[in-house]
């Protein structure tokens, strides 16, 4: 790398473009990243190595596989590099703070993805951090999942604005990122689940107010009748030991009867890691409607768009 590349100092003006939850975003510029995302996995501007001599800091509090997999084959493909942490490599682990953690990263680093539990690490994480921070999952939300989700039902099925989109199952960080992205990209989320286990009141809240289209039951046959697409998630989350959760949720099991109350054309879709037999039956996930494999596999496409736009110098 040439010498004056190596001493450019960093920019001291501007405002990080932090990728934290999808309603922080207008719709064009999600639009935009969708649209981004498409063309890499075309092949498409690949050639040029648009973040050459970048580095991306990855913390992982919770394991991971396609989120460690997609952020760093994604990050390669760029032309950048990566950093891999977890809680045994840092001093976080041991009594220092978030808000440290994020200045001293700032001046190593390009960029950083966390994969963490609580939302509130990410936000203060953000908060000061003096680069852009991405929110590769919290407990509350996982906005870089749902691009790929918007960008697999488009590939299969055409634009997903006034389609209606199903989800039967717990109201959990993936079903509040559904509810953003409903609002955002215009379509009707109808969400089947227990009363336990509704999504979090403000996000629904927030989704009423800004006129998305939302239902909310307790009857999984309602809700995904003439669906688009049925989408389900893991009953017990990572770190979740609330083994009741089996009981409430028996009833909203993906099977072929509930497919069958969807259009004869809907797909299936599953975030992963996935329990056969759990929150769906093998026939269905591994059936001609689930289109699962497009998903994981564009999580790497829709999170190169997702760097390439935090780490563009345009305003």
């Amino acid at each position: 790398m040439p010498l004056d590349r190596v001493m450019e100092p960093r920019p001291a003006s501007g405002v990080p473009r932090h990728f934290l939850d999808l309603d922080q975003f207008d719709a064009a510029e999600l639009r935009g990243m969708i649209e981004q995302a498409k063309a890499y996995k075309r092949g498409e501007g690949l050639d040029v190595r648009p973040l050459d001599g970048k580095i991306l800091a990855m913390i992982f509090e919770k394991p991971s596989t396609r989120t460690r997999v997609s952020f760093e084959s994604g990050m390669k493909r760029l032309g950048g590099e990566v950093v891999i942490l977890n809680g045994a490599d840092m001093q976080i682990d041991r009594g220092e703070t978030v808000a440290d953690t994020a200045r001293v990263l700032s001046r190593y680093v390009d960029c950083i993805m966390i994969r963490t539990f609580e939302h509130s690490t990410l936000q203060e994480l953000a908060e000061y951090a003096t680069v852009p921070v991405i929110n590769g999952l919290t407990d509350r939300t996982h906005p870089c999942q749902l691009m790929a989700d918007v960008m697999a039902f488009e590939e299969h099925r055409g634009p997903v604005k006034d389609r209606v989109i199903a989800w039967s199952g717990d109201g959990n960080n993936m079903a509040a990122s559904w509810i953003q992205a409903a609002v955002k990209f215009g379509f009707q989320l109808r969400i089947a689940c227990p009363e336990e286990l509704r999504p979090p009141a403000d996000v629904l809240a927030w989704a009423q107010a800004q006129g998305g289209r939302i239902e909310v039951s307790s009857n999984p046959q309602a809700m995904v009748r003439g669906a688009d697409a049925v989408v389900t998630d893991t009953w017990v989350s990572m770190g979740d030991e609330d083994t009741n959760r089996h009981n409430l949720l028996a009833p909203f099991q993906v099977d072929r009867h509930l497919m069958a109350a969807a259009k004869p054309d809907a797909v299936f879709m599953h975030c992963l890691p996935a329990h056969r037999g759990e929150e769906v039956t093998a026939e269905v996930i591994d059936g001609p409607q689930s289109i699962v494999w497009d998903e994981a596999e564009n999580r790497m496409h829709s999170q190169m768009a997702i760097l390439s736009w935090c780490l563009s110098e345009t305003p």
